[in-house]
């Protein structure tokens, strides 16, 4: 099993630390993982996007992939070119708080989640990447909760360690508001 995963939002949204935390809950769990992140030239407001590959075999695809099974949209500014890249039968998490637009529900599966909202409950509104980190791994199977929640930790610098518990609940929350494994539900072709 080779996955695609491209992540895409505006700087100082938590795009980063997302992939991060889920390339490191899959390396865990004992799966090979590439990543590739970029952003523009400032790091509040400019195009962030990730990119990651997760295999249970040595990653073939590299972190540069012209297609893949799912993505995490934060905002929708800089949605188009990622959501471009879904293949039919793909799942899409969005974060219906700033994104207006939405992917093509005949091709792709919107699991929908106000990620703002739930983590402005939760006391921090700069956890909301981690609300859709959450809901990704409930929607997709790809990588434990538990696993995530190490990976927080893991992927916090020192000085952002005092954020790790707001982040697990953000985790958490995310997770309890999504369905669960719709990748069973998926097409053979999308599941191989």
């Amino acid at each position: 099993m080779e996955r695609e995963l491209l992540l895409t939002g505006i700087g100082g949204q938590g795009v980063q630390l997302a992939a991060r935390v889920i390339a490191t809950a899959a390396i865990a769990e004992g799966r090979s993982v590439q990543m590739f992140g970029s952003y523009g030239g400032m790091m509040r407001g400019g195009n962030t996007d990730a990119t990651i590959v997760v295999s249970d075999a040595r990653v073939e695809a590299p972190p540069t992939v012209g297609h893949a099974w799912s993505a995490i949209v934060m905002h929708d500014q800089f949605a188009p070119p990622i959501l471009a890249k879904l293949i039919p039968g793909s799942i899409v998490v969005v974060n219906t708080d700033v994104c207006s637009s939405k992917p093509d529900p005949a091709r792709t599966t919107v699991v929908e989640v106000a990620a703002n909202e739930i983590a402005d409950g939760i006391g921090n509104r700069l956890a909301a990447s981690m609300v859709l980190t959450g809901a990704y791994a409930a929607a997709t199977g790809l990588v434990s909760l538990d696993a995530l929640a190490e990976g927080i930790s893991a992927s916090l610098p020192s000085y952002r360690q005092k954020t790790v518990d707001v982040n697990v609940a953000a985790l958490r929350a995310g997770f309890e508001t999504a369905p669960r494994d719709l990748a069973a539900a998926w097409p053979a072709e999308v599941r191989a």
